[in-house]
């Protein structure tokens, strides 16, 4: 999974070139050449994205101080629960299995919706991020990836800068990605360019509401800002966070049941499977990637996959690709 901040869709960059036959799965990615000296817009771009990094962590320290000694509403916890299921759904139903994947059909309505909640998650553009991820299926774990923990090879050293960086590292560096070349369908969809222009509004309208209904219901400006920070702020970076450790941690810690390709190290780790839909069920989902439930043995919890079968009831959407046991079998390591 990834995250990507107001970047060009459209642009056409230099990508990771395909792994070289020397690359034996242990050694650090190969450079890539002498980085360029970054434009305005690209510094402004690492701006933002710095912002929206960090400023999170800002407002937790700030929430704490301001509330040291009391309770945290139950309306700030309720709000924050319910936006982070949303939101997270929005990125695991809609952005993930749905439209980078194809592991459902949905309805133009159900399509729409989906993408406009995940994309008031702060992950970055619809497009940009279906791309992003693409790419990293595309070359996961080998030269060309995004965002692998394997980049600066494994050892002992490397292998914790590599945390870092497919934690978080590498949303500061200088490699975008083509949504041309990997996001071709949703370029040409006129619903999804849609959303994608209204990512600027989308991040501004998931702090308004929180802070809004604060207002409301708590009745002062006090009540207001609380609500911001913990149903706002506070619950933008869980979720960010508990993203980016699929990106990281579930490329090293944990099992893996089912047979990858070549250096793929995708993992499952269970003490994420409910923070992330089920997204933490990591090595199914990189055996077959386009398979609608990644949690497919007994005790995984998958709520991303009970929402697609609730959708599918409704007849919202069709030709899930849900898991056969022949088609798990044959995957299992």
């Amino acid at each position: 999974m990834s995250l990507h901040i107001l970047r060009s869709p459209s642009a056409v960059p230099p990508e990771g070139a395909p792994p070289s036959p020397e690359y034996d799965g242990r050694a650090a990615f190969p450079r890539e050449g002498t980085a360029a000296e970054r434009t305005g817009s690209e510094r402004l771009s690492l701006a933002i994205t710095a912002l929206i990094v960090f400023l999170p962590f800002l407002a937790l320290g700030l929430a704490v101080w301001l509330l040291w000694g009391s309770l945290i509403h139950p309306v700030d916890v309720l709000l924050a629960a319910v936006l982070y299921t949303v939101t997270g759904l929005g990125v695991t139903v809609g952005f993930h299995r749905g439209l980078t994947h194809g592991s459902y059909r949905a309805v133009r309505q159900l399509r729409t919706a989906l993408a406009v909640a995940g994309s008031m998650s702060f992950q970055g553009d619809v497009i940009g991020w279906v791309a992003i991820h693409r790419r990293h299926h595309a070359f996961t774990d080998r030269p060309g990836d995004p965002h692998s923990p394997y980049r600066y090879g494994t050892s002992v050293c490397g292998q914790l800068r590599g945390l870092v960086d497919a934690h978080v590292g590498w949303l500061f560096r200088n490699d975008p990605t083509s949504a041309a070349r990997y996001a071709p369908d949703l370029l040409a969809d006129r619903d999804i360019r849609a959303v994608s222009r209204a990512f600027p509004a989308l991040c501004v309208l998931t702090l308004a509401l929180p802070f809004a209904a604060g207002r409301l219901i708590g009745g002062s400006w006090v009540s207001a800002l609380t609500t911001l920070l913990w149903a706002g702020l506070v619950r933008i970076a869980l979720l960010h966070h508990v993203t980016w450790s699929v990106n990281s941690l579930c490329h090293v810690i944990g099992e893996r049941p089912f047979r990858t390709r070549r250096h793929d190290r995708a993992t499952n780790l269970w003490p994420l499977a409910l923070l992330s839909f089920g997204e933490s069920w990591h090595n199914l989902h990189h055996a077959d990637p386009t398979c609608a439930r990644h949690g497919v043995d007994r005790g995984q919890l998958d709520p991303s996959a009970a929402v697609i079968r609730f959708f599918e009831r409704l007849g919202w959407v069709r030709d899930v690709r849900w898991p056969t046991p022949d088609r798990i079998d044959a995957r299992r390591a």
